[in-house]
Protein backbone atom coordinates (compact mmCIF):
# COMPACT_ATOMS: atom_id res chain seq x y z
CA UNK A 1 0.00 0.00 0.00
CA UNK A 2 1.11 3.49 -0.92
CA UNK A 3 2.27 5.91 2.15
CA UNK A 4 1.58 8.79 0.41
CA UNK A 5 -2.50 10.04 -0.11
CA UNK A 6 -2.47 11.88 -2.99
CA UNK A 7 -3.68 15.32 -3.10
CA UNK A 8 -3.88 15.32 0.73
CA UNK A 9 -0.25 14.68 1.77
CA UNK A 10 -0.11 16.67 4.46
CA UNK A 11 2.05 17.39 8.10
CA UNK A 12 0.52 18.59 11.02
CA UNK A 13 3.18 20.82 12.58
CA UNK A 14 3.77 20.28 16.72
CA UNK A 15 3.19 24.34 16.71
CA UNK A 16 0.29 24.27 14.61
CA UNK A 17 -2.21 21.60 14.68
CA UNK A 18 -4.08 22.76 11.28
CA UNK A 19 -3.26 20.36 8.49
CA UNK A 20 -1.64 21.33 5.42
CA UNK A 21 -1.13 20.26 1.85
CA UNK A 22 2.18 19.38 0.72
CA UNK A 23 4.05 21.72 -1.90
CA UNK A 24 6.92 20.89 -3.73
CA UNK A 25 9.74 23.65 -3.81
CA UNK A 26 11.52 23.41 -6.97
CA UNK A 27 15.09 25.17 -6.73
CA UNK A 28 15.91 25.65 -10.55
CA UNK A 29 19.66 27.44 -9.77
CA UNK A 30 20.85 28.67 -12.40
CA UNK A 31 24.52 27.66 -13.40
CA UNK A 32 27.31 29.46 -12.19
CA UNK A 33 24.98 31.12 -9.52
CA UNK A 34 24.91 28.74 -6.25
CA UNK A 35 27.46 25.91 -6.50
CA UNK A 36 25.07 23.88 -3.91
CA UNK A 37 25.30 26.30 -0.73
CA UNK A 38 22.09 26.74 -0.49
CA UNK A 39 21.41 22.89 -0.75
CA UNK A 40 24.66 21.87 1.32
CA UNK A 41 23.02 24.21 4.23
CA UNK A 42 19.53 22.96 4.05
CA UNK A 43 20.92 19.55 4.05
CA UNK A 44 22.92 20.63 7.49
CA UNK A 45 19.71 21.64 8.85
CA UNK A 46 17.69 18.44 8.07
CA UNK A 47 16.60 17.45 11.54
CA UNK A 48 15.11 21.10 12.69
CA UNK A 49 14.00 21.99 9.38
CA UNK A 50 12.14 18.37 9.68
CA UNK A 51 10.18 19.23 12.92
CA UNK A 52 8.74 21.44 10.85
CA UNK A 53 7.36 19.43 8.32
CA UNK A 54 10.39 20.66 5.63
CA UNK A 55 11.78 17.65 4.01
CA UNK A 56 15.16 17.79 2.27
CA UNK A 57 16.04 14.74 0.64
CA UNK A 58 19.43 13.78 -0.74
CA UNK A 59 20.01 14.87 -4.37
CA UNK A 60 20.75 11.25 -4.80
CA UNK A 61 17.81 9.91 -4.01
CA UNK A 62 15.43 12.29 -6.98
CA UNK A 63 17.49 13.99 -9.32
CA UNK A 64 18.78 10.77 -11.88
CA UNK A 65 15.06 9.59 -10.87
CA UNK A 66 13.04 12.94 -11.84
CA UNK A 67 15.12 13.47 -15.24
CA UNK A 68 14.20 9.46 -16.29
CA UNK A 69 10.40 9.85 -14.81
CA UNK A 70 10.02 12.56 -17.21
CA UNK A 71 11.39 10.97 -19.97
CA UNK A 72 9.24 8.11 -19.43
CA UNK A 73 6.12 10.48 -19.07
CA UNK A 74 7.00 12.68 -22.46
CA UNK A 75 4.80 15.66 -20.97
CA UNK A 76 1.81 13.37 -19.53
CA UNK A 77 0.19 14.04 -16.05
CA UNK A 78 1.90 10.96 -14.12
CA UNK A 79 -0.67 8.67 -12.26
CA UNK A 80 -1.64 8.77 -8.43
CA UNK A 81 0.05 5.56 -8.24
CA UNK A 82 3.18 6.44 -9.97
CA UNK A 83 3.57 9.76 -8.08
CA UNK A 84 3.05 7.53 -5.05
CA UNK A 85 5.97 5.82 -5.69
CA UNK A 86 8.35 8.41 -6.86
CA UNK A 87 7.34 10.13 -3.67
CA UNK A 88 8.19 6.87 -1.74
CA UNK A 89 11.67 6.86 -3.17
CA UNK A 90 12.79 10.48 -2.05
CA UNK A 91 11.45 10.56 0.98
CA UNK A 92 12.15 8.30 4.02
CA UNK A 93 9.57 10.62 5.87
CA UNK A 94 5.65 9.99 6.18
CA UNK A 95 4.64 12.94 5.76
CA UNK A 96 5.49 16.54 4.98
CA UNK A 97 4.19 19.85 4.42
CA UNK A 98 7.15 21.34 2.50
CA UNK A 99 9.43 18.69 -0.27
CA UNK A 100 12.74 20.84 -1.18
CA UNK A 101 14.24 19.67 -4.55
CA UNK A 102 17.10 21.38 -5.73
CA UNK A 103 19.45 21.00 -8.93
CA UNK A 104 20.98 23.83 -11.31
CA UNK A 105 19.62 21.44 -14.42
CA UNK A 106 16.27 21.54 -13.94
CA UNK A 107 16.32 24.26 -16.37
CA UNK A 108 18.93 22.56 -18.62
CA UNK A 109 21.90 20.91 -19.18
CA UNK A 110 25.10 23.37 -19.36
CA UNK A 111 25.73 22.66 -23.44
CA UNK A 112 22.80 23.19 -24.06
CA UNK A 113 21.98 26.68 -21.94
CA UNK A 114 22.21 28.73 -25.11
CA UNK A 115 20.41 28.47 -28.53
CA UNK A 116 18.78 31.57 -29.90
CA UNK A 117 17.94 32.77 -26.16
CA UNK A 118 18.81 31.85 -22.87
CA UNK A 119 17.35 28.38 -21.60
CA UNK A 120 15.61 27.98 -24.78
CA UNK A 121 13.95 24.70 -23.43
CA UNK A 122 13.65 25.41 -20.18
CA UNK A 123 9.72 26.05 -20.19
CA UNK A 124 8.75 22.81 -21.35
CA UNK A 125 11.98 20.60 -19.40
CA UNK A 126 9.88 22.43 -15.63
CA UNK A 127 6.70 21.58 -17.03
CA UNK A 128 7.66 17.93 -17.40
CA UNK A 129 8.92 17.82 -13.96
CA UNK A 130 6.01 19.41 -12.59
CA UNK A 131 3.53 17.09 -14.52
CA UNK A 132 5.29 14.01 -12.20
CA UNK A 133 3.51 15.52 -9.53
CA UNK A 134 0.23 17.39 -11.43
CA UNK A 135 -1.60 17.38 -8.33
CA UNK A 136 1.18 18.79 -5.70
CA UNK A 137 1.29 22.57 -5.42
CA UNK A 138 4.92 23.87 -7.14
CA UNK A 139 6.87 27.05 -6.30
CA UNK A 140 9.76 27.81 -8.42
CA UNK A 141 13.22 29.83 -7.15
CA UNK A 142 15.83 30.97 -9.16
CA UNK A 143 18.89 32.48 -8.74
CA UNK A 144 19.84 34.88 -12.10
CA UNK A 145 23.37 36.75 -12.53
CA UNK A 146 24.63 39.37 -14.87
CA UNK A 147 25.75 37.75 -18.35
CA UNK A 148 28.76 39.90 -18.34
CA UNK A 149 30.46 37.02 -15.62
CA UNK A 150 27.30 34.62 -16.29
CA UNK A 151 28.73 33.63 -20.16
CA UNK A 152 32.02 33.85 -19.29
CA UNK A 153 31.96 30.99 -16.27
CA UNK A 154 29.50 28.98 -18.07
CA UNK A 155 31.99 29.56 -21.06
CA UNK A 156 34.92 27.99 -18.69
CA UNK A 157 32.51 24.67 -17.68
CA UNK A 158 31.87 23.80 -21.54
CA UNK A 159 34.11 21.16 -22.87
CA UNK A 160 36.07 21.06 -26.71
CA UNK A 161 34.00 24.01 -27.65
CA UNK A 162 35.02 26.98 -29.52
CA UNK A 163 33.40 30.32 -28.51
CA UNK A 164 31.25 30.47 -31.72
CA UNK A 165 30.01 27.38 -30.72
CA UNK A 166 28.77 28.27 -27.22
CA UNK A 167 26.91 30.86 -28.21
CA UNK A 168 25.12 29.39 -31.12
CA UNK A 169 24.92 33.14 -33.04
CA UNK A 170 23.24 34.10 -30.05
CA UNK A 171 23.72 38.29 -29.21
CA UNK A 172 24.66 38.22 -25.77
CA UNK A 173 22.31 41.51 -25.24
CA UNK A 174 19.41 39.93 -26.50
CA UNK A 175 19.75 37.06 -23.60
CA UNK A 176 17.46 38.09 -20.88
CA UNK A 177 16.04 36.16 -17.19
CA UNK A 178 13.01 38.05 -18.03
CA UNK A 179 11.98 36.10 -20.93
CA UNK A 180 13.12 32.51 -19.21
CA UNK A 181 11.30 33.19 -15.97
CA UNK A 182 8.06 34.41 -18.75
CA UNK A 183 8.48 31.56 -20.45
CA UNK A 184 8.32 28.89 -17.68
CA UNK A 185 5.12 30.53 -15.85
CA UNK A 186 3.49 30.63 -18.86
CA UNK A 187 3.66 26.63 -19.15
CA UNK A 188 3.33 26.74 -14.96
CA UNK A 189 0.54 29.14 -14.50
CA UNK A 190 -0.29 29.77 -11.06
CA UNK A 191 2.88 28.84 -9.50
CA UNK A 192 4.79 31.22 -7.25
CA UNK A 193 8.04 32.08 -8.20
CA UNK A 194 10.92 33.82 -6.20
CA UNK A 195 14.04 35.42 -8.01
CA UNK A 196 17.20 37.17 -6.82
CA UNK A 197 20.49 38.41 -7.94
CA UNK A 198 23.63 35.99 -7.08
CA UNK A 199 25.74 39.19 -6.94
CA UNK A 200 23.00 39.98 -3.61
CA UNK A 201 23.41 36.60 -2.05
CA UNK A 202 26.18 38.06 0.70
CA UNK A 203 23.95 40.66 1.51
CA UNK A 204 19.87 38.37 0.97
CA UNK A 205 21.50 34.79 2.33
CA UNK A 206 18.93 34.72 5.34
CA UNK A 207 16.45 35.78 3.67
CA UNK A 208 16.75 33.13 0.32
CA UNK A 209 17.38 30.51 3.01
CA UNK A 210 14.09 31.10 4.88
CA UNK A 211 12.16 31.73 1.22
CA UNK A 212 13.24 28.22 -0.10
CA UNK A 213 12.89 26.30 3.32
CA UNK A 214 9.78 28.08 4.77
CA UNK A 215 10.82 27.59 7.92
CA UNK A 216 8.89 29.18 10.92
CA UNK A 217 10.58 32.74 11.96
CA UNK A 218 13.55 32.55 14.57
CA UNK A 219 14.78 29.24 13.08
CA UNK A 220 18.16 28.97 13.91
CA UNK A 221 20.13 27.72 10.89
CA UNK A 222 23.58 26.32 11.72
CA UNK A 223 26.82 26.34 8.84
CA UNK A 224 24.92 28.99 7.02
CA UNK A 225 28.12 31.39 6.24
CA UNK A 226 29.35 29.41 3.67
CA UNK A 227 28.26 31.89 1.24
CA UNK A 228 29.85 34.47 2.93
CA UNK A 229 33.01 31.99 3.70
CA UNK A 230 33.87 32.44 -0.23
CA UNK A 231 34.21 36.18 0.00
CA UNK A 232 35.69 36.64 3.05
CA UNK A 233 38.47 36.51 4.92
CA UNK A 234 38.66 34.01 7.50
CA UNK A 235 39.66 36.37 10.35
CA UNK A 236 37.32 38.43 9.51
CA UNK A 237 34.09 36.12 9.09
CA UNK A 238 35.20 34.97 12.65
CA UNK A 239 34.68 38.53 13.74
CA UNK A 240 31.91 39.26 11.99
CA UNK A 241 29.90 35.71 13.58
CA UNK A 242 30.81 36.79 17.01
CA UNK A 243 29.98 40.84 16.62
CA UNK A 244 26.50 39.18 15.21
CA UNK A 245 26.71 36.72 18.38
CA UNK A 246 27.20 39.95 20.90
CA UNK A 247 24.38 42.37 19.16
CA UNK A 248 20.65 42.09 18.93
CA UNK A 249 20.03 41.58 15.07
CA UNK A 250 16.93 41.47 14.66
CA UNK A 251 16.30 42.68 11.06
CA UNK A 252 17.50 41.47 7.95
CA UNK A 253 18.34 45.49 7.38
CA UNK A 254 20.50 45.37 10.30
CA UNK A 255 22.28 42.30 9.28
CA UNK A 256 22.96 43.84 5.58
CA UNK A 257 24.38 46.36 7.21
CA UNK A 258 26.92 44.65 9.06
CA UNK A 259 27.82 41.98 6.75
CA UNK A 260 28.91 45.33 3.97
CA UNK A 261 30.68 46.48 6.69
CA UNK A 262 32.67 43.52 7.44
CA UNK A 263 33.05 42.69 3.65
CA UNK A 264 34.64 46.56 2.99
CA UNK A 265 37.27 45.38 5.50
CA UNK A 266 37.61 41.74 4.70
CA UNK A 267 36.51 40.96 1.20
CA UNK A 268 39.13 39.39 -0.83
CA UNK A 269 39.11 41.05 -3.71
CA UNK A 270 40.61 37.78 -5.99
CA UNK A 271 37.44 35.93 -4.94
CA UNK A 272 34.90 39.08 -6.29
CA UNK A 273 36.50 40.74 -9.13
CA UNK A 274 36.09 38.41 -11.81
CA UNK A 275 38.49 38.94 -15.46
CA UNK A 276 35.90 38.67 -18.75
CA UNK A 277 38.10 37.09 -21.38
CA UNK A 278 36.17 36.27 -23.94
CA UNK A 279 36.47 36.74 -27.93
CA UNK A 280 35.54 40.55 -29.06
CA UNK A 281 34.48 41.00 -25.72
CA UNK A 282 35.42 45.14 -24.75
CA UNK A 283 34.92 46.53 -21.98
CA UNK A 284 32.20 48.51 -23.04
CA UNK A 285 30.71 45.39 -24.16
CA UNK A 286 30.69 44.34 -20.08
CA UNK A 287 29.13 47.43 -19.47
CA UNK A 288 26.35 47.23 -22.27
CA UNK A 289 25.68 43.62 -20.72
CA UNK A 290 25.65 45.55 -17.07
CA UNK A 291 23.57 48.40 -18.12
CA UNK A 292 20.76 45.55 -19.79
CA UNK A 293 21.12 43.04 -16.79
CA UNK A 294 19.77 45.97 -14.59
CA UNK A 295 16.65 46.69 -17.07
CA UNK A 296 16.02 42.83 -17.12
CA UNK A 297 15.81 43.26 -13.50
CA UNK A 298 13.43 45.54 -13.27
CA UNK A 299 11.08 44.12 -15.57
CA UNK A 300 11.53 40.92 -13.32
CA UNK A 301 10.19 42.85 -10.52
CA UNK A 302 7.02 44.14 -12.58
CA UNK A 303 5.95 40.34 -13.10
CA UNK A 304 3.11 39.33 -11.68
CA UNK A 305 3.62 36.31 -9.69
CA UNK A 306 7.05 36.78 -9.19
CA UNK A 307 8.64 37.99 -5.63
CA UNK A 308 12.05 39.23 -6.10
CA UNK A 309 14.38 39.60 -3.36
CA UNK A 310 16.52 41.99 -2.67
CA UNK A 311 18.94 43.92 -0.47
Amino acid sequence: MNRFPLPETTYSSPKDKREQSMRIVYHLGAHCTDDERLLRCLLKNREPLGQQGIVVPLPARYRALLRDTAITLKGAAASRDTQALVLEQIMEEDRANRLILSWENFLSFPQWVLKDKLYPAAAERVRAFTQIFPEIEAEFHLAIRNPATFLPELYSKQRDKSYEQFMQGADPLLLHWSDVIEDVLQLNPDVPFTVWCDEDTPLIWPEVLQAVSGHAPGTRLQDNDENLSSIMAPEGLTRMQAYLAEHSISSPVQRRRVVSAFLDKFALPERIEMEVELPGWTEDTISALTSAYHTDIQRIRSMPGVTFISP
